[in-house]
């Protein structure tokens, strides 16, 4: 299964190597820097080939004996998708490795939900994005909160070459899931910014630039 398989050459050697036949070819969500190898990876492999919003349709696709779930995720945009196989998500633009996606969408509240829903996850789930902005969000969080020790061990665990986090890891650093933080509220009070609820301070957090 190829997801935002836009490395094509690069897939297509992986699977001559260990012999492996592409069954299904699918997105995170419809943006063009996500869907640009389909076509590519269609042609040659004769892979079934899923639009996000028919992925979110199909709910699950069997896989090596195996199940990769799909859970709506809309915000960044309004199809966006993440897939679960085991213990590892594929987030795409919705929550990256230290921050999450614009909301292209327009729709913040259902971004929230979305992003609330990720958290609830298990601690140890491994979350593989669509970007690598590690450094920027790393810089930005430390901004916000200087006294994070967690930021340090978050960078010395970065690898450019395979770029992940455990949902630990985000909880500890990502600012966008820590808008239950104290350090976090007493920041957006400081700048007058609304924290009566979850929605109130997370929607403060994406005001701050």
């Amino acid at each position: 299964m190829a997801v935002d398989g836009g490395a094509t050459a690069e897939i297509s050697a992986f699977l001559r190597l260990h012999k492996l036949n592409l069954q299904f070819i699918t997105n995170t969500h419809s943006h063009t820097d996500h869907t640009t190898g389909d076509k590519a990876l269609k042609q040659a492999s004769g892979g079934m080939a899923f639009t996000a919003f028919m992925s979110a349709e199909k709910k699950q696709f069997p896989l090596d004996g195996g199940t990769v779930r799909v859970f709506r995720t809309p915000g960044h945009s309004s199809d966006s998708v993440v897939f679960q196989a085991g213990n590892t998500l594929l987030t795409g633009d919705t929550l990256f490795n230290g921050t999450i996606g614009n909301c292209f969408s327009g729709d913040m509240h259902g971004f929230f939900l979305s992003l609330k829903a990720l958290a609830a996850f298990p601690e140890e789930t491994v979350i593989y994005a669509g970007h690598d902005y590690v450094a920027a969000s790393m810089a930005f969080a430390r901004h916000l909160e200087p006294e994070n020790k967690d930021i340090d061990v978050y960078l010395s665990n970065y690898t450019p070459t395979h770029v992940r986090s455990t949902l630990l890891d985000e909880l500890n650093v990502n600012p966008y899931l820590r808008y239950n933080s104290p350090a976090i509220v007493r920041l957006l009070e400081s700048r007058g910014l609304q924290v009566a609820t979850e929605y109130e301070r997370w929607e403060s957090l994406m005001s701050i630039a």
